[in-house]
């Protein structure tokens, strides 16, 4: 039974997605885009949902998210951990500090921890190269760290993620557009 909730609430999920864009296939990116936002990466069953909706097929869907390197076919965690190994990063630690979260999560770049709390990768720039090296955790760039800052990072990351539910804000946003369209779906209101 939780099954069949758990598809339908895909389903909404990706359906008000996909309504933004007026279920238009010209905007299969950012419909893509906006459903990895949701689930930190593209599950199989939304893509197969999304390539019914824009009326393309899932190969390709499926070509355009192997296609693009931004797209994730793996679960993501809450915390996706970017360590920039670009030239000026590089130079001033970037290395260190991804092995420092590497011993600190007992993970490799690339991998998510047990619990999907977090994710690292290993990125070649993130324009910030006045600050290196850099960490971007989400949205949100972290200048002249070090190891040590990296590792008192994360655990201030999972003592925040502690005290709150894990929700992910995108998800937020999308589960509160569905809420709005089922409590005002015009069910039971009178027509003027």
């Amino acid at each position: 039974m939780s099954e069949v909730v758990e598809a339908t609430t895909m389903e909404q999920l990706v359906d008000a997605i996909v309504d933004r864009y007026g279920a238009n296939k010209q905007f299969s990116l950012a419909v893509l885009q906006d459903t990895q936002k949701t689930y930190n990466y593209l599950p199989r069953e939304a893509l197969e949902y999304i390539a019914k909706r824009l009326d393309i097929s899932r190969g390709e869907v499926y070509r355009l998210v192997t296609f693009f390197a931004a797209f994730s076919l793996q679960p993501k965690g809450d915390y996706i951990i970017k360590v920039c190994l670009g030239t000026a990063c590089h130079v001033q630690g970037g290395p260190r500090i991804l092995d420092q979260l590497e011993r600190d999560l007992n993970i490799k770049a690339g991998q998510t921890t047990a619990e999907g709390k977090f994710s690292v990768e290993a990125v070649r720039c993130l324009g910030a190269c006045a600050l290196a090296p850099v960490l971007l955790v989400n949205e949100d760039i972290h200048g002249q760290m070090s190891g040590a800052s990296a590792s008192k990072l994360v655990e201030k990351l999972s003592k925040e993620s502690a005290l709150s539910p894990a929700l992910s804000p995108a998800l937020s946003e999308v589960e509160g557009e569905v809420e709005g369209e089922v409590e005002g779906d015009g069910a039971g209101e009178e027509e003027e």
